[in-house]
């Protein structure tokens, strides 16, 4: 059956000489695979320069029950970007945002809080023209939400330890090796008090940063199955150095 749905683009593929897989969360189907004809003239209605990392497009698709792998008939600009593809410091989030969530989003099924949130980081990363340097950590944080395992911190108060494992901040230091020590746990605390609108007033240094990285994705990787590495983290530590 033919549908539109607005998408936003994750991850491209070589599948033959004809074809190219493109993994997409759309708005309609969730997190869907689509065949795009590789395009042999500059009258195609799926042309390459759209389907960059989190491009927001709108879509002609066609669904099958029995299909793992859908087909993109056409494909339209939902949204202008254009600082995005210009700004290498945000072309790096957007490459590794867009691995993030192509390895951590399992849902078919159509979620459109998650959807209103990517979208909505999409728009705020392309018209932002203040640091964003900390715009992956909110990301991230946020979406440790919708994934199911956002943080309690509830029981937080100076001196506690974050119990990674069990994502709850406790007085005493776990048996287990996965923690942050009081101070790291401050700052993790600090950090899910950051949103878009206030990211700038957090001054972190190359090493902090890449610090918090690291501890995120190891909540992460505690708290999803089979979640692998991210080969893009390289280029975003390059970046903010």
């Amino acid at each position: 059956m033919q549908h539109k749905t607005r998408g936003i683009v994750l991850h491209n593929s070589a599948y033959s000489d004809i074809y190219s897989i493109t993994l997409i969360y759309t708005e309609e189907f969730g997190m869907t695979s689509y065949l795009r004809a590789k395009p042999k003239s500059r009258k195609t209605r799926t042309p390459q320069s759209l389907f960059h990392a989190l491009s927001v497009l709108d879509l002609d698709v066609e669904h099958r029950n029995l299909r793992d792998i859908q087909r993109i008939k056409e494909a339209k600009v939902h949204i202008p970007l254009v600082s995005l593809l210009i700004d290498p410091v945000k072309s790096a989030i957007c490459i590794f945002l867009a691995e993030l969530i192509s390895k951590t989003v399992r849902e078919t099924q159509p979620n459109k809080s998650l959807f209103d949130f990517l979208l909505q980081s999409v728009q705020v990363l392309e018209l932002t023209d203040k640091s964003c340097a900390n715009f992956h950590l909110v990301f991230m944080v946020i979406l440790s939400r919708f994934l199911g395992f956002y943080p309690d911190d509830s029981d937080y108060k100076e001196g506690t330890f974050f119990d990674m494992q069990n994502g709850v901040f406790v007085n005493s230091q776990p048996l287990h090796p996965r923690f942050l020590n009081p101070g790291d746990s401050r700052f993790f605390y600090n950090l899910l008090r950051i949103k878009y609108e206030n990211m700038t007033a957090f001054k972190l240094t190359g090493i902090e940063r890449k610090a918090i990285i690291t501890a995120i994705l190891e909540y992460y990787r505690l708290h999803l199955t089979h979640f692998p590495g991210i080969k893009s983290l390289e280029v975003l530590h390059e970046v903010f150095g």
